[in-house]
């Protein structure tokens, strides 16, 4: 068995808790004290997340996604595959150190993605993005910390909470999706959903996209 080498270990803005990057072969693993964050052979939810997302705007001519975390950029390329040429993507990483990763020691993984001309990454929190902005995307797709219960940032509660739904839903256009990953089940985030006005789709997956693995959440929020 390859033992586990550790890359690098990087500070949450925010936050005293830090991230390690390991690598063990060809496998890369990003953790948080024992906690597995995401790991680059466990990609079936994430990539989930974007492709249910654009089914719900398969309409849009020029659509216009955010999607809040960049990981291992699971949820990104499969973005890029599924929407079209004129699509626009932001991807707002809060980690410095998880860019600098994806260009640097996981570039392989992440390939070309980052280059792509309808991409833009922003090092800044998700939520400074969603305030700032009204009726600006088709689709918010959240893959930020463990979902609506964190693990790594009191912060991004308040994405999840009744004020950040709020604000999520000015920031998408008529007939936008909220998109969120959980790695699991949470009603009371059901409901708050419901209560902001989303008409609201709960959909189960498999970590590893081919009916294995852990079962995650992904929510699909429509503003009418």
């Amino acid at each position: 068995m390859i033992p586990w080498e550790k890359l690098d270990t990087t500070k949450i803005p925010g936050s005293d808790e830090e991230l390690r990057l390991m690598r063990r072969g060809k496998e890369f693993s990003i953790k948080l004290g024992t906690n597995e964050l995401m790991n680059n052979r466990l990609s079936g939810s994430e990539a989930a997340l974007a492709t249910l997302a654009a089914k719900q705007i398969e309409t849009v001519a020029k659509p216009v996604i955010l999607i809040g975390g960049l990981g291992m950029g699971f949820t990104l390329r499969a973005a890029l595959t599924v929407l079209g040429p004129k699509a626009k993507i932001v991807v707002s990483e809060l980690v410095p150190a998880v860019v600098t990763w994806a260009r640097g020691p996981m570039a392989e993984v992440f390939g070309d993605s980052l280059d792509d001309v309808r991409v833009n990454i922003r090092e800044i929190d998700v939520g400074e993005v969603i305030r700032a902005k009204s009726s600006a995307f088709d689709a918010i797709l959240l893959d930020v910390d463990n979902g609506p219960e964190g693990l790594t940032r009191k912060g991004n509660d308040a994405l999840y909470s009744a004020s950040g739904l709020k604000a999520a839903k000015a920031a998408l256009r008529p007939g936008g999706v909220l998109a969120v990953w959980s790695s699991g089940p949470n009603p009371a985030f059901t409901k708050r959903l419901r209560t902001a006005g989303f008409d609201v789709n709960e959909v189960n997956v498999r970590a590893t996209g081919r009916g294995g693995g852990a079962r995650h959440v992904i929510w699909l929020a429509r503003k009418s």
